[in-house]
């Protein structure tokens, strides 16, 4: 989603103009309220949502048209926020938002809207329909849905397995302290490190969903994949220098002679600090 994000920012005076050009030549747009704006429909694949709100109050004064149903809970609703979206073209009564996720329709959209007289008229235009309108991508929907799928299940399941991971090990320290009557280094660390671990997976599947479902950063940035990478290295870093640490406790007290294990370990992890370290160095220069 963010490749299209970014071919729209490149082409936006050359949508905007093809949006504002195609709803002007309808004339008259209130009309079409009648009909459901089912002829506009019929016009914009890419067309989702249109509803009016009265220029003075900022209320909803019709019901949400969808291209195949009609919502009436969004009339009587002030829609004040929506203003503050917009930027209006020159010399122009149209006015076009910035893309957002759409509350409505769960998908990313530009909002164009259209003053007549005493009434605003609102279009939702979904961005990727929008741009394959206009030749702008090659959209293999069949794909993109299997891949959305995919990466919505991966991120909800990192979810529930961070969750286990967080309860079991809560849980597992109770047991062991409460039930069994143990309280050792074992029972102390453990938890800790499923509790970092599952930290690091909660992030990285939030990354994910936020990334390739909802996408909810609409600009061309490599820091988030950077800071994505450098969070989940961190937290792998934390919990083996803890297990490092319970594993240097554990040799002294019980077998000194195998303490080059513990230095192994510890500078495996000394190596993955060296070469998270160089890593962020070569993103922020670059």
């Amino acid at each position: 989603m963010k490749e299209y994000l970014e071919v729209y920012f490149q082409n936006q005076d050359k949508i905007e103009d093809f949006l504002q050009e195609s709803l002007l030549k309808l004339g008259e747009l209130k009309r079409l309220r009648e009909n459901k704006f089912k002829e506009i429909f019929s016009i914009f694949p890419s067309l989702e949502l249109v509803y009016i709100i009265n220029k003075d109050t900022k209320i909803q004064i019709s019901p949400n048209f969808y291209r195949n149903s009609t919502d009436t809970n969004a009339q009587n609703i002030s829609r004040d926020y929506l203003l503050s979206k917009l930027h209006f073209k020159e010399n122009s009564l149209t006015a076009f938002s910035t893309p957002y996720v759409s509350s409505a329709t769960k998908s990313s959209c530009v909002t164009v809207s259209v003053s007549e007289g005493n009434y605003i008229i609102f279009f939702d235009f979904k961005i990727e329909s929008l741009l394959e309108r206009m030749n702008l991508i090659e959209l293999n929907k069949p794909f993109h849905t299997m891949t959305k799928t995919f990466y919505t299940i991966a991120g909800y399941s990192m979810f529930l397995l961070a969750l286990f991971i967080v309860f079991y090990s809560i849980y597992d320290f109770i047991h062991s302290f409460a039930v069994k009557g143990i309280f050792d280094l074992d029972t102390i660390f453990k938890p800790i490190i499923a509790l970092t671990l599952g930290v690091a997976i909660f992030d990285l599947g939030k990354t994910i969903l936020e990334q390739e479902v909802y996408f909810k950063s609409y600009s061309k940035n490599s820091k988030v994949e950077t800071k994505m990478i450098t969070k989940f290295l961190i937290s792998i870093i934390i919990a083996l220098s803890i297990e490092g640490l319970m594993v240097v406790f554990k040799i002294a007290i019980n077998d000194y002679d195998k303490m080059i294990n513990a230095l192994y370990l510890i500078t495996g992890i000394s190596f993955i600090l060296i070469a998270l370290s160089i890593f962020i160095y070569l993103t922020r220069k670059k």
